[in-house]
């Protein structure tokens, strides 16, 4: 009876310890960021949503509150505290999105608090889940279409070199790079212009290491994981291009580019690339492409400008022998899938790899020689779609094709379905 009575007074500490801390950092919190502007989350999916993503517009923030400070800000949900950011999309050095993630229920409803102070700066720290960067070579120089000797260095700004090509050893891992906490991206900043995938056996970032022991290393199985994509001439993941006839054309031959890290922080990463001249066609285009991807994610979301309007844009997977095609498409949804799964990783395991795209924005689903491709209808000027990769060895990763077709489902749902921010 006493040691029952002494683990029973033990327990009530503890949870009067707990409770104590809790107070406390609330009571932190709302020193700190004494205003607030108070919202409502909804999901309307009878699914859980793990790491949903809510966006919120500062436009929208200030006219609730005029006095809405963007620079000292932090985001609550039912009262708990869950990763945020800002973004500045445009690049006028001021805040114009909030974006964080949270865990809602089926069909939940949840409070969602913004508190903030209204002068100062004051971010908060959260552990780091995505990541974006550009790395290049400085202190060295260009031997026709080589950069020889100097060191890597980050920058959050490029106009690529024209002396630049493939191979030239003076972009790390050849062009920039995103991740999150399941899997890593890279595209060649080059004519080739394709999307590769690296596979990642960690949910730590490891952006900052690919590519530092040796310029092509990442092709070999290291303790993070490794490129687990061959790309060749064909759209790898999610690449963009304009079909033409019988082929995909990826933009290979432009006047000049310039790409930039656009956010970088804890739960989402964006990089931005404006291709200047693009000839293809026989035209010439302006094209912007803005590549992000959010905590908990697998997905890279591709939005796409493009000026004048073409009659087409496509995009697609690489074709393997091995790979199962799975096409899933509900006149009845907003968003449809093309995929592919099976032993077609570098490593020779099992690799998914899929397209989500507006059933509405198809033309046509095809092929080439070297890729399968959904050829699709830019509105106004703009594209948006969706490329993933899920590799075997992922943390809890998925295994079978069964596995990854449930995954695609629940995942056009989700599109189907955003979560609905309301006053």
């Amino acid at each position: 009876m006493h040691i029952f009575r002494s683990v029973i007074i033990s327990i009530a500490l503890i949870l009067i310890s707990s409770c104590t801390k809790q107070e406390s950092r609330d009571q932190n919190l709302q020193a700190a960021y004494p205003e607030s502007i108070t919202l409502s989350a909804r999901n309307p999916l009878d699914l859980p949503r793990e790491d949903a993503v809510f966006t919120l517009a500062v436009e929208e923030l200030t006219s609730k509150r005029a006095d809405f400070n963007p620079e000292a800000f932090v985001v609550l949900l039912d009262s708990v505290e869950i990763a945020s950011q800002g973004n500045d999309l445009d690049g006028d050095g001021q805040v114009d999105q909030v974006v964080c993630v949270g865990d809602l229920e089926p069909g939940a409803v949840k409070e969602v608090t913004v508190r903030y102070a209204v002068s100062g700066e004051s971010q908060r720290e959260y552990p780091r889940r995505t990541q974006a960067e550009i790395s290049h070579k400085t202190g060295g120089q260009w031997e026709q279409r080589k950069y020889i000797g100097g060191s890597f260095e980050n920058v959050s700004f490029l106009r690529v070199p024209d002396e630049h090509t493939d191979h030239s050893t003076f972009i790390r891992y050849e062009g920039p790079g995103w991740e999150s906490d399941r899997v890593g991206y890279r595209f060649y900043l080059d004519w080739r212009n394709a999307i590769d995938i690296f596979g990642k056996k960690v949910t730590t970032m490891v952006l900052q290491d690919v590519g530092q022991d040796g310029f092509d290393s990442y092709h070999e199985m290291s303790d993070w994981g490794m490129d687990i994509l061959k790309v060749g001439e064909s759209l790898g993941i999610g690449s963009l291009g304009m079909w033409l006839g019988d082929r995909a054309e990826r933009v290979a031959e432009t006047d000049s580019i310039t790409s930039a890290v656009v956010a970088n922080g804890p739960v989402q990463a964006i990089i931005r690339t404006d291709y200047y001249g693009w000839n293809v066609g026989g035209r010439k285009y302006m094209l912007s492409s803005q590549l992000s991807i959010s905590a908990g994610s697998r997905a890279t979301r591709h939005d796409v400008t493009i000026e004048p309007v073409p009659e087409n844009l496509c995009t697609g997977i690489v074709k393997h022998p091995d790979a199962q095609v799975l096409n899933y498409q509900n006149t009845q949804a907003e968003w449809a899938y093309l995929g592919t799964y099976g032993p077609q990783s570098l490593a020779g395991d099992e690799l998914g790899m899929a397209i989500i795209y507006r059933v509405q924005d198809l033309i046509e689903l095809t092929e080439d020689q070297h890729s399968l491709v959904a050829t699709l209808r830019p509105r106004d000027g703009k594209l948006t779609y969706y490329f993933l990769a899920a590799w075997q060895m992922e943390p809890d990763g998925i295994r079978t094709e069964g596995e990854f077709t449930d995954y695609l489902g629940m995942l056009t749902r989700e599109l189907d379905s955003p979560v609905e921010i309301s006053p």
